[in-house]
């Protein structure tokens, strides 16, 4: 994704350091976690020096040069909107590193640095803070100066950190380093604390007043109100660190349940889709730019979704909507089954519509409307959709419009042969109510390790199963080849002829199948899918 950069960065930057109220930015150590904080809404990003030394796994004591960490800096940027703070250490070096580095800077349109009075290479606060020396103060005012002088845009801003509190030099000293760091130009200070209330800053900030902007890092007097901040007249509050931190955290316990589990299923459902890493990344932007510069090509597959029923046992939910625009997390049911369609690249979905058809609007869907839907069943719904493909040549996914799945399902259906697939979840014992999607399933093998090796398939589908022979419950999906579709053009229609069948279901038609001795193939799953039957499914439905 290539982002063009916003050339006011450093006037949007210098807008919320002038702010007559408290503003707030946010940490964040790569592109990811930038675009990650701008979405999150703030309007302003700290690129941490804490934090970037540590994602490349080093200490913050500058053995990150300053070059690697403007090369960081160049993707935080092209990944976001929103101007940058970068905690610039102590400059990397005297006036003439310090002038060089603003050049860089300001040419990957970051919008500010702060620096702190403390010697190259510098060591972090928090560790052993009052055994660290301060800078020379004259010295340090003319790497200030030297940073102004070097600026091109009006607006860049450089924030002065003093670190006096940090060195137990007092506040008599922090006052004294205030007032010579915005003589020599700077345009914030900074004002650094390690202890776990805010008596020092506040102290501080009492006996500057006004002079200029002040910016703090609660990060040790975490438990601070907010409120205090404003009423004393804090310009910028930065939280520092809490991004990585968090990362940080989860990457360990993914990590530990992985070595611990030996499998996926233990966490897959836990984390974010690789969807959600796409869109972060901008891969809709390039499948953009692929349909306007690549040659076009067939997609893998289509699908189609039998949506013509109301759904009610949903109630008032489907007054006015089919089951499958019921909303889940602010979106309709239909609209998380196309995203997982889309994730595994299928594209081309039919939906088949019927009850408040005009309710089943979103785009970029294909809609076959079976207007005779109170009198049918799914199989009418089924013959209607395929009758209206132009074209059978790809493999087909046929599943519901009130079933939600992960895209794990499509994606293993995808990798099949058969002409006929269905998956089945041997977890079946508390899926008693998923008899309407066709009952349990009998097959010629049980859910085992040895079934992993072996070409399961369907012996039997319905409700009258003995306990015995049940091997799992029909998830509703069926993965039908180019010539399993031919197949089903010519089935159907001869099922429908018998009235008995003008509101038959999928089960109807796999017996049918399995009568011609046409082989249903299965695959096995635990979990990965939700049916969406009532009330408790639709709250469920929020974690899933």
């Amino acid at each position: 994704m290539s982002i063009i950069p916003t050339p006011h960065k450093a006037s949007q930057f210098k807008k919320l350091l002038l702010s007559p109220q408290l503003e707030f930015i946010c940490e964040a150590h790569n592109g990811l976690s930038a675009k990650i904080v701008e979405e999150a809404g703030f309007q302003g990003i700290w690129a941490s020096g804490l934090s970037i030394s540590a994602q490349f796994g080093v200490r913050d004591n500058n053995e990150a040069s300053w070059t690697q960490v403007l090369d960081n800096l160049e993707f935080m940027s092209d990944a976001t909107q929103i101007p940058i703070l970068l905690d610039g250490d102590t400059g990397y070096g005297n006036f003439n590193n310090m002038q060089r580095l603003i050049r860089k800077l300001e040419q990957r349109h970051i919008a500010a640095v702060c620096i702190e009075d403390k010697l190259f290479p510098k060591t972090n606060s928090f560790l052993k803070g009052e055994a660290q020396p301060l800078a020379d103060m004259d010295e340090f005012c003319g790497k200030i100066k030297a940073g102004k002088d070097a600026q091109t845009d009006p607006d860049f801003c450089i924030i002065a950190r003093v670190e006096a509190f940090i060195c137990g030099w007092g506040l008599a000293e922090a006052m004294r380093r205030a007032e010579a760091y915005q003589q020599a130009g700077a345009d914030g200070i900074l004002i650094h604390s390690a202890l776990a209330v805010p008596d020092e800053i506040l102290a501080f900030k009492q006996e500057w007043a006004d002079h200029c902007p002040v910016v703090i890092v609660p990060t040790k007097y975490y438990s601070t109100p907010t409120d205090v901040f404003r009423q004393h007249g804090i310009s910028m509050v930065i939280w520092a660190n809490h991004m990585l931190r968090a990362a940080v955290a989860t990457m360990q316990t993914t990590a530990r349940t992985l070595k611990e589990q030996e499998n996926l299923l233990s966490i897959e459902d836990k984390i974010i889709p690789v969807s959600e890493v796409f869109r972060l990344q901008g891969a809709a932007d390039l499948q953009e730019a692929e349909q306007r510069y690549l040659p076009k090509s067939a997609e893998r597959a289509s699908a189609i979704v039998l949506a013509a029923s109301r759904g009610d046992e949903l109630g008032e939910l489907t007054n006015d909507k089919p089951k499958t625009m019921v909303p889940i997390r602010g979106l309709p049911i239909l609209a998380h089954i196309m995203d997982a369609y889309n994730t595994v690249g299928i594209k081309d979905i039919s939906v088949v519509r019927g009850y408040k058809k005009e309710a089943v609007n979103l785009p970029h869907l294909t809609y076959v409307d079976n207007d005779d839907f109170s009198k049918t069943g799914e199989l009418d719904s089924l013959l209607k959709a395929l009758q209206a493909k132009t074209h059978l040549d790809q493999d087909i996914i046929i599943s519901y419009g009130d079933v939600l799945f992960n895209s794990y399902i499509p994606q293993a259906l995808l990798q099949e042969k058969d002409d006929f697939v269905i998956f089945v979840d041997s977890d079946w014992q508390e899926k008693t109510s998923y008899s309407r999607l066709g009952g349990f399933a009998e097959c010629t093998t049980p859910n085992t390790r040895k079934a992993f090796h072996t070409a399961i398939h369907l012996k039997q589908l319905g409700t009258d199963i003995s306990q015995d022979n049940i091997h799992g419950v029909w998830m509703g999906f069926l993965k039908i080849s180019p010539s399993g579709a031919k197949q089903l053009q010519t089935v159907l229609p001869k099922l429908l002829a018998a009235p008995s069948n003008q509101k038959a279901g999928m089960a109807t038609l796999f017996q049918e199948l399995l009568k011609n001795q046409q082989p249903i193939r299965v695959l096995y799953t635990v979990g990965h899918w939700l049916d969406i039957n009532n009330f408790d499914d639709v709250v469920q439905a929020g974690n899933f």
